[in-house]
């Protein structure tokens, strides 16, 4: 049995996390070629799918075994809704918004996951979930501008960030119904193959604009006039992007719990409004900033607020 070393798990997780950030630029790079958000989540749920059945069929062929009965229907939702349409979701999100707006607009789901075992599930919450339900959408209110009289950015965006929010909610509570019993690999594996049948149904990976793949494109904002191949930024978003940070915060688990795991993963919000500043030059006026703030705070209350049943980490799929 692999001994717990916190340390080793803080940097596995924090590793994970900047991966995820940095992957939140290269996907808005991406989304100002010719691919769209739903050519790009295809590609990026392909050929992750791609990715992990080889990994099955090289080192654990018991996880191709498909899941039956409650488990496998648990793995159907997962696939569709918390990969497929939490994926589309979030990439038309950062495509119309600020990307840390749109990263805080996905942040929500653990307030509605702590609204929903609260009065559908009928569990007991502490009392300091409902300061930081408040506090959380009093930020948000403030960094969507709603609080200055007018909703200062893109509908479209904000209602795909919203949804996102939903796909990421129905993702944490699949995890904690029963998806969480399967092993790792197993549980990606089919939800990852799920979400590619979807998505190939939808918008079919052979329909690529595979003339895209031989373009170099602009890297924006600070990096404007820098040219990388696209091909290249792909292959990052599956690999670096989506890969490498998930199998990073499995590993993180060994040492950390889950709890622990998913209070370090609110450091992405903060850290994607960074990049988009640094990056982008996207400043949220004080206001906003101030919001923002509120938000991670008060969704840190909440979480932590349901102490007696955390929450299972997820492998923020959506994630940055």
């Amino acid at each position: 049995m692999t001994s717990r070393r916190p340390g080793v798990g803080f940097a596995l997780v924090g590793l994970g996390a900047l991966l995820f950030i940095v992957n939140a630029g290269v996907s808005r790079v991406v989304l100002r070629t010719t691919v769209d958000p739903a050519e790009l989540t295809v590609l990026r749920i392909t050929g992750t799918a791609l990715v992990l059945l080889l990994a099955a069929l090289g080192f654990r062929r018991s996880s191709l075994r498909p899941p039956s009965g409650r488990l496998g229907a648990l793995l159907v939702v997962h696939g569709l809704v918390g990969v497929a349409a939490l994926q589309w979701t979030y990439f038309v999100a950062i495509d119309r918004l600020p990307v840390g707006l749109a990263l805080l607009l996905e942040f929500q789901a653990p307030l509605l996951v702590v609204l929903w075992v609260r009065f559908v599930q009928q569990e007991a919450v502490r009392r300091r979930v409902w300061l930081g339900l408040g506090l959380a959408l009093v930020g948000l209110a403030m960094a969507t501008g709603i609080v200055e009289g007018q909703l200062a950015f893109d509908r479209i965006g904000l209602l795909a960030g919203l949804a996102a929010a939903v796909c990421f909610a129905t993702y944490f509570l699949v995890g904690e119904h029963g998806v969480a019993q399967l092993e790792p690999l197993r549980v990606v594996l089919w939800s990852f193959g799920i979400a590619a049948v979807a998505m190939n149904v939808a918008s079919p990976v052979w329909r690529f604009p595979t003339e895209v793949l031989g373009e170099q494109t602009s890297m924006l904002g600070r990096f404007e006039g820098h040219l990388v191949p696209v091909a290249v930024l792909l292959l990052w978003v599956v690999v670096m992007g989506t890969l490498m940070p998930f199998g990073v915060e499995i590993l993180a688990l060994s040492h950390l719990s889950a709890a622990t795991v998913t209070m370090v993963a609110m450091l992405e919000p903060v850290g994607v409004s960074v990049l988009g500043w640094v990056w982008f030059g996207e400043a949220l006026g004080p206001v906003a900033v101030v919001g923002g703030i509120f938000v991670v705070v008060g969704i840190v209350a909440a979480q932590t607020g349901r102490a007696p049943h955390p929450l299972p980490e997820p492998p923020h799929l959506a994630g940055p």
